[in-house]
């Protein structure tokens, strides 16, 4: 009974003190000693011979892109005018509102409207002459120009609007 009391004591002596009196190999590093990671790659042996696996457990694949179609393809609105890849040459250049009609002319049964852009370049528009991006000029009065714009949606609708240049009178602006 007494040698059961010693191993007690002994045991009880050596969790108190901290394990000091364990023997070297037994001991464990302080925490703030970081031990050596063993390596990766042993670079000394020839591992020509063992092919080269990626493996994708749990990892994403790095060769996806990471924005695909579906991410990227915005949503379209139905009611958006669609813009006709045409280019844009002669009075198309110019959308309505930045001419200026400045005088109309008859001669016989065919009307012609003179019209000048805001450097003071003039222009002459007959019936049916395209001007801006979608419109037309739809008929030529002694006082107006009606010029129509047409215009389709992503869904088919047509839209029309009617744009009408006025004919200043002399001092007016």
């Amino acid at each position: 009974m007494f040698a059961k009391t010693l191993q007690y004591s002994i045991c009880f002596s050596l969790l108190i003190c901290g394990g000091m009196y364990l023997p070297a190999q037994a001991k464990k590093p302080p925490a703030d000693v970081v031990e050596p990671a063993p390596p990766l790659l042993d670079l000394t042996e020839d591992n020509s011979s063992q092919p080269f696996a990626y493996v994708l457990e749990g990892r994403p694949d790095p060769f996806v892109p990471f924005i695909t179609k579906k991410a990227s393809t915005p949503k379209l609105n139905p009611d958006e005018i669609i813009d006709e890849d045409v280019e844009l040459t002669g009075m198309r250049q110019f959308e309505p509102g930045q001419l200026r009609l400045v005088a109309v002319l008859e001669t016989g049964k065919k009307k012609i409207a003179m019209v000048e852009d805001v450097t003071g370049k003039g222009y002459i528009l007959n019936e049916g002459t395209p001007i801006g991006r979608h419109g037309v000029v739809s008929k030529i009065n002694l006082q107006q120009v009606i010029i129509t714009e047409t215009a389709h949606t992503r869904a088919g609708k047509e839209l029309k609007n009617t744009i009408v240049m006025r004919l200043n009178k002399e001092g007016e602006q």
